[in-house]
């Protein structure tokens, strides 16, 4: 076990600058490990791991940034169509994501990479969507994750229908039930699809746990330009539990995950958790961050960056040694390489085979556009479909 993990209880530290709202933190920027933190809904939150376990989550971190900045150079050679990175993200989507039991059900934005890495699916597989490649390969039955949307706020409804079928289906009320947790950002929040599913949630107890990803821009609006209050709070107005963690704390995000998840799979509805965080880079590869927001504002946050506290709370705590980290350091090189040369090695697909999924059992429609189309392409010279 971790060495001198004891520390005072905490209920918010200083953000950015600013005196932040009451939120969850067990790990501070620098690395000091807290014991217990009190959340906003008066539960006091911990986490005990195993030496193992916190090298665990350290390699998570520090595998998927690296591939996400892979995907991001792709995409900047012209081999992706667009990449929305996770950039500063990590801890907020290794801590969720780990939190998940294996029947838990998971419903992404697009920008989960994280989330799909911890649930076990393979890496090209959301490369191949921002490729243009496919609609998304992955199955989410075997994995539990549903498909990327990219309809802002529209797979909280999703998600709050499903977890109703779990209610239905009488998979709720013990230890082995299950739960759905919901991503979405900040920007989401002045949806109306996510405050209907609020209400839906709320209204027949749906065992799911919405997590919002609050990393201050939607897209190029302030979190000041979006809500008055903390986002967390809105949750008061529909009847369930709100609270703010940081979100840059691996550790906190995955207690407080962990806890809300386990309350919804045993009967006691739906919670709302806001990972207060910072999206570093730009919002897809198609946004320029520096048109409205400062050097010194990410600069700031830079010094609260999710994987350099992980290490320096290992390292302190002499849980890995400069070999762990140098072996991290290759993997995560290692896995990005072959990810490349897979993103390069993967074949265009037939421009007739998008409407090979359109109906299950085909279509007298589809079937007649699929030959218009057809025609089309053999309008041109050489060509060979």
């Amino acid at each position: 076990m971790a060495k001198g993990d004891r520390g005072a209880p905490a209920r918010g530290k200083e953000v950015a600058g600013e005196p932040a709202p009451d939120f969850v933190q067990l790990l501070t920027p620098d690395g000091e490990r807290i014991d217990k933190s009190v959340g906003a809904d008066g539960v006091e939150y911990t986490i005990d791991l195993t030496d193992e376990e916190y090298r665990g989550l350290y390699r998570d971190l520090v595998v998927i940034r690296r591939l996400d900045a892979e995907a991001t150079a792709l995409q900047r050679q012209g081999e992706l169509g667009i990449w929305a990175s996770l950039l500063g993200q990590e801890a907020a989507q290794v801590g969720s994501g780990r939190a998940l039991r294996p029947q838990d059900m998971a419903f992404p934005t697009y920008r989960e990479h994280g989330v799909l890495y911890c649930r076990g699916i393979d890496p090209i597989l959301p490369l191949s969507l921002y490729r243009g490649v496919d609609q998304g390969a992955w199955d989410p039955a075997e994995f539990k994750v549903n498909m990327y949307t990219i309809v802002i706020g529209a797979q909280t409804l999703h998600a709050t229908g499903y977890a109703m079928g779990i209610t239905k289906d009488g998979k709720v009320g013990g230890d082995d039930g299950e739960a759905v947790i919901c991503y979405f950002g900040d920007g989401a929040t002045s949806q109306g699809d996510v405050n209907e599913a609020f209400i839906w949630s709320s209204v027949f107890h749906a065992p799911i746990v919405f997590f919002c990803q609050n990393n201050q821009y939607a897209i190029s609006e302030p979190i000041e330009k979006q809500t008055r209050i903390p986002l967390y709070r809105r949750a008061d107005g529909f009847g369930f539990p709100g609270l703010r963690v940081d979100g840059n704390d691996v550790l906190a995000t995955y207690a407080v995950t962990r806890t809300a998840l386990d309350n919804a799979r045993h009967g006691q509805g739906p919670t709302l958790i806001e990972a207060y965080t910072y999206r570093m880079g730009a919002h897809t590869t198609t946004d320029d961050p520096t048109r409205y927001r400062v050097a010194s504002e990410v600069e700031e946050w830079q010094a609260r960056d999710p994987i350099a506290r992980v290490r320096a709370f290992v390292e302190k705590q002499q849980i890995a040694d400069a070999a762990f980290i140098a072996e991290v350091d290759e993997q995560a090189k290692q896995e990005a390489l072959q990810l490349r040369e897979r993103v390069l090695a993967m074949p265009d697909p037939h421009p007739l085979t998008l409407f090979d999924h359109v109906y299950p059992n085909g279509s007298p429609v589809v079937d007649a556009q699929r030959e218009r189309y057809a025609e089309y392409l053999d309008s041109f010279e050489g060509s060979a479909h």
